[in-house]
């Protein structure tokens, strides 16, 4: 088994790299990994639906979608994440025992006591600790791991509260669990980086033949493409989301505003835009300059830019419009 040296803070790398040792290794694989503070949501999920999109922008909070499934989860640096690759078998995929059995094990060198819960959860009592999940590609099995050891329990919860009443999707929903952090079950406390290089050494001892690895440049380069062109960017982050229903009302002194939308591969496929408004122009017209438009703020205020939208709705402007829609 290859232990793949990784110190790379950034989400888009660490993932990109779980999918590239996943694809283009034959060997069994351990890595250890931490992030700088990001969301990061399951392949199967609305990112929208799971995400207070407003304070992860104040708070300059990355956003990720990873390959496996299950709920969304907050990442920052007091977060220990571990990822194994192994070749597939029938009756190990959705084994959450066999994988998170060495997490248990090492956290009892420290004195902690965890179990695995339900379906994929490590607890320590009824409090939650480390979420697992997992994926099959090409014959190979990724599962991966996220140890709650000094992370911000106030931004997660903060992080992963987002406005269900505007979206009906057909995505998986997150369960929210009551979480804790190893940090405060410890009487003698470590750092963050002092409880890895303690997983690693434990890891060293109880793994027959794990070797030391790192990536060569060519490797690099080619988990950093694989970052750029796809975790990176708002087609896998936003535009996989299953498709969803918006609907936001507000009541402005101008008048009542109901918008409702159907968004499909993170487009808006379509909108009605309804209330107790004046215009000189038709309304549907200015729906009409936005379906195919991403749904995505940016790239809605580039389209309201361009458009006189006070000709269509008296008194507004595009700016407290687009807040309407995203």
């Amino acid at each position: 088994m290859l232990l793949v040296q990784n110190n790379s803070l950034d989400p888009y790398y660490n993932l990109a790299l779980e999918e590239y040792l996943l694809t283009n290794l034959q060997e069994d694989v351990l890595c250890l990994w931490r992030n700088r503070p990001t969301v990061v949501v399951g392949k199967n999920q609305n990112t929208l639906e799971e995400v207070n999109l407003d304070y992860v922008q104040r708070e300059d909070i990355r956003v990720a979608r990873r390959l496996t499934g299950g709920g969304a989860v907050y990442h920052d640096l007091g977060n220990v994440n571990y990822t194994l690759i192994i070749p597939y078998a029938q009756d190990i995929f959705g084994d959450y025992e066999k994988f998170t059995q060495p997490i248990i094990a090492f956290l009892q060198t420290l004195e902690v006591t965890a179990t695995l819960s339900g379906r994929n959860d490590l607890c320590i009592g009824e409090q939650k600790i480390c979420g697992n999940a997992q994926a099959v590609v090409n014959g190979r099995l990724l599962h991966h791991g996220c140890i709650l050891f000094s992370s911000d329990l106030a931004v997660l919860t903060d992080v992963l509260r987002p406005n269900p009443a505007k979206i009906e999707s057909k995505g998986v929903k997150s369960i929210r669990s009551r979480v804790t952090t190893i940090l405060q079950q410890l009487e003698e406390k470590i750092s963050v980086e002092e409880f890895c290089s303690a997983l690693q050494a434990y890891f060293l001892q109880a793994v027959p033949d794990l070797k030391p690895y790192t990536l060569s440049t060519q490797e690099t380069k080619a988990v950093r493409e694989l970052a750029r062109h796809k975790y990176a960017s708002w087609a896998w982050q936003y535009g996989v989301s299953p498709q969803y229903s918006w609907k936001k009302c507000q009541k402005f002194a101008h008048g009542f505003l109901d918008v409702r939308m159907e968004i499909s591969e993170g487009k808006i496929e379509q909108i009605t835009i309804l209330g107790d408004f004046f215009g000189l122009e038709d309304i549907t017209e200015l729906a009409d300059t936005l379906r195919g438009c991403p749904h995505e703020k940016s790239a809605i205020m580039e389209i309201l830019g361009q458009t006189s939208i006070e000709r269509y709705i008296y008194g507004m402007t595009a700016g407290a419009f687009c807040a309407l829609l995203v």
